[in-house]
């Protein structure tokens, strides 16, 4: 008997969850057929963390009867126990597979009381295996479910985004508690035309017991909190697993609902959605799980609604006196803090600077399959990554986007690359925000122009021989990827130029002294009236 070690994916994993849980959070954004421009299926996904990813790369696989899957502990990687092995598995790209089915999470915690140490399967676990075993997003479901049910699960809640070509899911799950059987879960399809997103938080309330088209839930689902006192039916109210499972508290909301309300109002400001929820006012409407867009989105519009630090709001991280002198949306971890017995906490916004990696997963149901799924891929920042192009069917991966780690800096890695140039860019962000995003621009138009051409070619080469077009997605793939890479590293170095010192060179090279703005001068002076003065401004002394 043969077993087959899964510790690529599962690596990936344990490394986020032991360098990244003090700030670790995510955010995913679900984009059905009917709302996109194009018809495509399009799930994102944010990995916040201070973490190194690598991106990997699990070829497509035959075992034989009696192989089975090792499941391992972190960090030693002793076994933890097996799984069954499947004869056959897909090629997996990250967390997108050959076949078009991608899927993301976000962690809900929830109830830790439900938290499952015997259950050998955490969350990680059933997307890699999910992956490796399903060419629909209803068989992902399938192998998910039917795992934690044979296996048990040992996370505590999450929510998972989970998509293919013709649909798109969200399933959210949380255990039985010590020594219990399988875990409690709710899947639900999001209807055509509509989106949906969560971000560590759950978000799935009623849902009918009698529709399994669009529907399929844990048999105990209800049962079991009536049976811990998280629901009682004699209230009148319906059972809604959100607040049965993941109770929300004023914290919570102001984390989690304010990126849910952000998405939306961005995607539907005809509907003027109110912070009032997010903030905590008493009596407000949770918001909906899933509403239909004012315009059809396109893959620019997704990629840009994962940049978000609430500008044009009130809450607007790039405004006041926390966002500094050069108007930063960063607020350095933790975020909450405690003076005077009251306590208070920064805003957590969708673009963060402690983001691992993230990607817009794009699936489209008329092209063939190796063709018709990208994973539009980038790490650090959302607001200053690069997303690139890596279609689902290829055999290699970008070197530069596969090594480093966090403990050392490496000009190889672009991880840290991208590392430098978005930590570099806080001395002055209002300033050298605008030169990231010239690259950006420049860099992400070309990639999404040629899309058209790309597979046009590629599509000429399926139809003769498929291999060949694998082969020639592959390469296009990983050059793309290594450009973005030596071109953020000029980045990084002309930055470092212009900058240097404090000053900033202009079109011909000369150092301007350039200074603080004038709102930043005012709030100085209001605070310290006297400690800087010298005198009346020039031309007007006595």
């Amino acid at each position: 008997m043969r077993t087959k070690i899964s510790i690529t994916f599962i690596t990936i994993i344990c490394l986020i969850l032991l360098y990244a849980q003090p700030g670790m959070g995510c955010t995913s954004f679900i984009v059905t057929k009917g709302a996109s421009a194009d018809g495509s299926v399009m799930i994102t996904y944010t990995c916040d963390g201070e973490f190194h990813p690598h991106l990997e790369y699990e070829p497509p696989e035959d075992f034989n009867e009696g192989d089975s899957v090792a499941i391992l502990k972190w960090p030693d990687n002793s076994l933890r126990g097996k799984v069954k092995q499947v004869s056959h598995t897909y090629g997996v790209v990250d967390l997108i597979n050959e076949h078009q089915v991608a899927i993301g999470e976000t962690t809900f915690d929830g109830r830790k009381e439900l938290q499952n140490d015997s259950g050998l399967l955490g969350y990680w676990d059933l997307m890699w295996l999910a992956l490796k075993r399903a060419r629909t997003a209803r068989e992902a479901i399938t192998v998910m479910t039917d795992l934690v049910e044979d296996y048990g699960y040992n996370s505590t809640g999450e929510t998972f985004s989970i998509a293919d070509p013709n649909e798109a899911w969200i399933m959210e799950m949380i255990g039985p508690g010590p020594g219990g059987h399988g875990a409690h879960w709710v899947a639900l399809r999001i209807p055509d035309g509509y989106i949906s997103c969560h971000a560590n938080q759950a978000r799935i309330g009623e849902f009918p017991l009698d529709d399994p088209d669009n529907c399929r839930y844990s048999k105990d689902v209800i049962k079991f909190a009536i049976e811990r006192g998280y629901y009682d039916p004699k209230t009148g109210r319906p059972f809604r697993y959100c607040d049965a499972y993941c109770p929300a508290d004023v914290e919570i909301l102001r984390a989690c609902a304010g990126r849910v309300w952000s998405m939306f109002r961005r995607c539907a400001p005809s509907q003027e959605f109110s912070a009032d929820y997010q903030r905590g006012v008493p009596g407000t409407q949770p918001y909906p799980l899933w509403i239909k867009p004012d315009i059809k989105l396109s893959l620019a519009d997704v990629i840009n609604i994962m940049r978000d630090h609430y500008e044009a709001t009130p809450f607007d991280m790039t405004r006041g006196i926390d966002a500094g002198a050069f108007g930063s949306p960063y607020r350095w971890r933790p975020l909450r803090w405690e003076i005077d017995s009251i306590r208070y906490t920064w805003e957590r916004p969708i673009s963060t600077q402690q983001t691992g990696f993230s990607f817009v997963a794009q699936v489209r149901s008329w092209l063939p399959d190796k063709i018709g799924g990208i994973l539009w891929y980038g790490v650090d920042d959302t607001y200053c990554t690069c997303y690139f192009p890596l279609y689902c069917g290829i055999t290699d991966l970008p070197v530069s986007f596969t090594r480093g780690s966090l403990q050392e800096f490496s000009w190889e890695s672009a991880w840290w690359i991208f590392n430098f140039v978005s930590n570099y860019a806080n001395l002055r962000y209002s300033y050298m925000i605008k030169d990231i995003q010239a690259v950006q621009k420049e860099l992400e138009t070309s990639f999404i122009e040629m899309q058209p051409a790309v597979e046009k070619t590629a599509l000429e080469l399926h139809r003769t021989n498929p291999e060949i077009a694998v082969s020639y997605l592959t390469n296009y793939s990983v050059s793309m990827g290594e450009q973005v890479t030596k071109r953020w590293r000029r980045l990084a170095e002309d930055l470092l130029v212009k900058y240097n010192d404090g000053y900033i060179k202009d079109e011909k090279g000369r150092p301007q002294q350039v200074g603080y703005p004038e709102s930043w001068l005012r709030e100085i002076t209001r605070n310290y009236p006297d400690k800087y003065r010298v005198g009346p401004a020039k031309g007007e002394e006595k």
